[in-house]
């Protein structure tokens, strides 16, 4: 019976979450998450039982956030071969949401890769709704939509188009009720219904958000060689759940080879990368590793000092950084006289035209950070405070500062196609009723003076997701990007910045777009990564990039030990690409390099 399943098709399960306040709280939970089944009894989650679509807050008239949550949702088939998703919008704990009384939220979707909210959908009435669904019937070129009032009674919509629905029919009485999928197994899992899709279309999905992982080693059965060096140029290539590949070292015996004897040899190998055990380091927060001049450099917030002064690392290698002789040089301290006084926070090294930059934060005596660089001198030393030019503080472009009545923190530098920007993250009145939230702003820049905008900062995301605002959290910050040839992609932060929600969000744009314009911005519903993308480690967040010395581009950021913990600890790993050449934040060390698969053997031919 599970063959003849199996060979027809699969099953796509929507659902939400029960919150748990200690592991999974409501922010999370009321999303909309997803799972599938071959045989339409055992269900997995995708995305590992964490949401992907999540509903937008509200932002009110004194420009707070108002977080909003989803339940009940349901999937269905829409007339053109593409899906369409409802779900009733709820406030953060679950209580009626009084601003979309009478109506429900829709989203389409071809492939449950990509989702394109299209708003609110008002069925004709201001009761307060309780379930919802919806069918397309062929014969009539019409949607029905079917829902409950919180009383039980059935009512049914008709329209055309369910996307712009301007001639929706007034609600009528129906009979019947909506009955809620049944399914075991799933942690937590409220479900909502569950619809036949073909078993192709489910391994796509699958392959999208299933966690990516090291399936396979392959070498070269025979290679000529000459020399040591030949045999160092042999690596592996190893294969990925997702089809995906990429080029592995092989660390090689070489005592069955001689090199000045020609001939045929049998060698043996052992598969290899660089080790990044996390935690690498304790009490620093929002690291940064640079290569400068043959060097790799660290910086990062101190947390074992109260986040006060700078202080960096220098090594042969990435992972010297980390070994527990290597030296901390100070080369920013407290200052009175200067007003550096506290939250020496967020340190990042970058490049600006021909000169070296630190970008950062620090406050003084009045709690306030706000963002400042300053410029490596003329033949100075990153390791020597006397090397460093004195600090500037950002201006607009009409010289003032970049606030005077909030905070600014996180900046980042990007160039892209000649053209300079800076990102930061800014909120107003913090810890009070009219918090803003942090938020990320852009500008542009000159290269010769990078501590003064070119045009006004404009405003490219708001943390309005549920993960983004957990419990209050309400940020956006910690911006870093890497672009490439076609796409700039932006990293930052949203959850509790030094506990276990913390998570990476992305913002994607095209490289010969205007970046000034919000719309050509395109932003992630569900985190890229965050404490359930990675095996051990809890709250992954605040990150940058950088190249390692085998070309490789790694991601740094900082996390937690446990779902308690609150000492945030550096970690790194390596970005993949998967098979479409889309960024993959997620690929954790373990998945990275299968250890059973690390032994290889090829032979090899002495000429």
């Amino acid at each position: 019976m599970k063959e003849i399943y199996r060979q027809k098709g699969a099953e796509l399960l929507i659902y939400t979450r029960q919150p748990d306040k200690e592991r999974y709280p409501a922010g999370l939970a009321r999303s909309i998450h997803f799972a599938w089944s071959r045989d339409g009894i055992g269900y997995q989650a995708l995305n590992r039982n964490y949401g992907i679509l999540f509903a937008n807050a509200v932002i009110r008239e004194n420009n707070t956030i108002c977080p909003k949550g989803l339940k009940n949702p349901w999937v269905f088939e829409m007339s053109d071969d593409t899906y369409g998703i409802l779900a009733i919008r709820v406030n953060e704990d679950g209580s009626t949401d009084e601003e979309s009384l009478g109506g429900v939220f829709v989203w389409t979707t071809k492939d449950f890769i990509e989702f394109q909210e299209k708003g609110h959908i008002n069925l004709g009435t201001d009761r307060s709704i309780g379930r919802v669904s919806c069918q397309y019937h062929e014969t009539l070129g019409l949607y029905e939509i079917l829902w409950e009032d919180k009383e039980g009674n059935l009512f049914h919509n008709t329209t055309s188009d369910i996307i712009k629905p301007a001639e929706i029919s007034v609600p009528k009485p129906a009979s019947g009720r909506i009955e809620p999928f049944k399914v075991s197994g799933l942690e937590g899992a409220v479900p909502g219904n569950c619809m036949k899709i073909t078993s192709k279309f489910c391994d796509r999905i699958v392959r999208k958000w299933r966690p990516v992982k090291n399936t396979e080693i392959l070498v070269s059965d025979r290679v000529e060689i000459s020399s040591e060096e030949d045999l160092n140029q042999i690596h592996a290539t190893a294969l990925y759940s997702d089809g995906s590949s990429v080029s592995k070292l092989i660390c090689w015996d070489q005592n069955t080879v001689d090199f000045n004897q020609p001939g045929e040899y049998m060698i043996h190998g052992m598969v290899t990368d660089r080790k990044y055990p996390f935690p690498l380091t304790k009490g620093f927060a929002d690291p940064v590793v640079f290569p400068w001049k043959g060097k790799y450099y660290f910086i990062s917030t101190n947390d074992n000092l109260n986040d006060v002064g700078l202080f960096v690392r220098q090594a042969d290698t990435p992972e010297e950084l980390f070994h527990e002789d290597t030296k901390h040089h100070l080369i920013l301290d407290y200052n009175e006289e200067n007003d550096f006084i506290q939250t020496f926070w967020a340190p990042e090294f970058h490049m600006i035209g021909s000169e070296l930059y630190i970008l950062f934060a620090v406050g003084g005596k009045k709690w306030a950070p706000q963002c400042h660089l300053m410029k490596l001198k003329k033949e100075g030393s990153i390791l020597d405070e006397n090397g460093w030019e004195k600090p500037i503080r950002i201006q607009k472009r009409d010289g003032s500062w970049l606030t005077d009545k909030g905070i600014t923190l996180d900046m980042t530098y990007l160039k892209v196609r000649g053209v300079s920007y800076l990102i930061w993250s800014y909120r107003e009145w913090i810890g009070t009723d009219l918090d803003t939230g942090s938020m990320l702003y852009i500008a542009t820049v000159e290269e010769e003076k990078p501590w003064q905008l070119t045009n006004d900062p404009v405003l490219i995301s708001r943390p309005l997701y549920g993960w983004e605002n957990v419990e209050g959290t309400i940020n956006n910050e910690g911006p870093y990007a890497f672009v490439t040839d076609k796409t700039v992609f932006v990293t930052y932060s949203g959850g509790a910045a030094n506990g276990y929600t913390y998570a990476l969000g992305l913002l994607k744009a095209h490289t010969g777009d205007d970046l000034l314009n919000p719309e050509n911005w395109n932003k992630s519903s569900t985190p890229v990564l965050s404490y359930y993308s990675l095996e051990h480690r809890y709250g992954p967040g605040h990150n940058s990039f950088f190249v390692d010395p085998e070309g490789n581009l790694m991601i740094a950021y900082h996390g937690v030990e446990s779902l308690k913990d609150h000492l945030r600890c550096s970690g790194i790993h390596r970005v993949h690409f998967d098979i479409t050449g889309n960024p993959v934040f997620s690929l954790s060390p373990e998945r990275d390099l299968n250890p059973e698969l690390r032994k290889v053997t090829t032979r090899v031919v002495v000429k």
